[in-house]
């Protein structure tokens, strides 16, 4: 028997000779990756579900124990791919903080601005999929045309759109040059109107607002008990954000807000991802103007154990040598020690907590995936609504498989 309290479907108690189980994944493109949920029907009403990950079978954490350092950048690419370089330099700033590396002011707001960048594109990503979720697939192939540009400033600093390796410890493989800084400024030109018009699709749209209103709501307490951060527990009316509690690569120096929602539902959670793209717009404009106010050339701390030297120097000096054949094989030793370092990811708080006996890869190494987090959760959200409702809630909490399967 199910009652109804406002939006909230309510389940008495379970008749379970009417149920049938019905699989939702992991090969279905409502799930946006590979897993599943095993979902106990009353016609289309959920009562009861069970997820399920592993399906990728990857073990990251365990392939990083025997990699060296700076090689472990390549599975923090793919865990969320639609973000890699906020995984990445999350994971630098980890191993400096436990080799005491610090880096020069420039370099770490060249990282604030692809790390916005990055957050731009993972917001976009999951509110116009969310789009096509509910029925809407114009502002998905309309906002898609900012993410191209997005991708286009990666490849012109690293060569790389997707998983993009252009972030080292201590700082970039090289500098922004002339193409890259005139690329961002027209992104920051032009995006504002694209994200107006994306907006004037969504935020009013009646459909929509059917479709996501009171759909798939979670309380603050609840999703602080479950472990939430980032948009989805901002949306639940917890202003956290690791950017402003623990500060990291000088975000101190900027003003921004943190949006937040009421009801914890789809809806709100859409409506933060947008309002903080626009927040992510006014940190890329401060950061460039910072930026541009500082010498050219300084891209990264002096600390040649992650620099591979000039190719010419290689030719002609032993020590330049040396450090090439150090960085190549790997041999580069990180003082023993235990750290935890988290950046505030396209999804929450991503974390690394690194334990190190002085050797060149780590002893333990474990990712918080805030997308594992919330997967958790799910089952308890979705609970008296319908299948339907199960679809964008899933889409609005954003769940990448790369994270939930590392």
């Amino acid at each position: 028997m199910i009652t109804t309290n406002g939006n909230k479907q309510e389940i008495d108690h379970m008749d379970t000779d009417h149920l049938t189980t019905l699989n939702l994944g992991p090969t279905h493109p409502a799930t946006h990756g590979v897993f599943q949920n095993i979902l106990k029907m009353d016609g289309e009403r959920i009562m009861d579900a069970v997820p399920t990950v592993g399906y990728i079978h990857r073990a990251f954490e365990k392939i990083a124990e025997r990699r060296a350092f700076y090689q472990i950048t390549t599975l923090t690419d793919r865990m969320n791919y639609c973000s890699s370089p906020l995984n990445n330099m999350g994971w630098h700033m980890t191993v400096e903080k436990l080799a005491g590396i610090e880096l020069p002011k420039r370099v770490e707001y060249m990282r604030v601005v692809i790390m916005e960048l990055s957050r731009i594109s993972d917001h976009l990503i999951c509110n116009s999929i969310l789009g096509v979720d509910t029925g809407a697939f114009t502002g998905f192939l309309y906002i898609m045309q900012a993410r191209e540009q997005i991708y286009e400033i990666y490849e012109e600093i690293c060569g790389a759109r997707l998983t993009t390796n252009m972030g080292r410890i201590g700082g970039f493989e090289r500098d922004f040059n002339d193409i890259a800084m005139r690329k961002i400024d027209k992104f920051l030109a032009e995006y504002p109107a694209v994200l107006t018009e994306f907006e004037n699709l969504f935020n009013r749209n009646r459909i929509f607002m059917d479709r996501t209103i009171g759909t798939g709501g979670i309380t603050a307490e609840r999703a602080l008990n479950y472990g939430f951060t980032g948009p989805n527990l901002r949306a639940a009316g917890v202003d956290y954000d690791v950017r402003v509690t623990s500060p990291y690569s000088s975000y101190q120096d900027f003003d921004f807000n943190i949006p937040i929602g009421i009801n914890g539902d789809t809806y709100d959670r859409f409506m933060v991802r947008n309002k903080e793209m626009w927040e992510s717009l006014s940190i890329i404009r401060q950061a460039m103007e910072k930026i541009k106010a500082l010498p050219k050339g300084v891209f990264h701390a002096e600390v040649p154990d992650f620099y591979l030297p000039p190719k010419e120097d290689v030719y002609s000096q032993m020590e330049a040598l040396i450090y090439h054949f150090k960085i190549v094989m790997g041999e580069t030793e990180i003082p023993k020690g235990e750290v935890y370092h988290s950046i505030e990811g396209g999804n929450g708080e991503l974390g690394f907590y690194l334990v190190s006996d002085g050797s060149r890869a780590p002893y333990r190494l474990h990712f918080r995936r805030p997308c594992f987090i919330y997967y958790q959760a799910f089952p308890e959200m979705i609970k008296g609504q319908l299948i339907s409702d199960a679809v964008v809630t899933m889409s609005s909490l954003n769940l990448i498989a790369g994270e939930m399967d590392a």
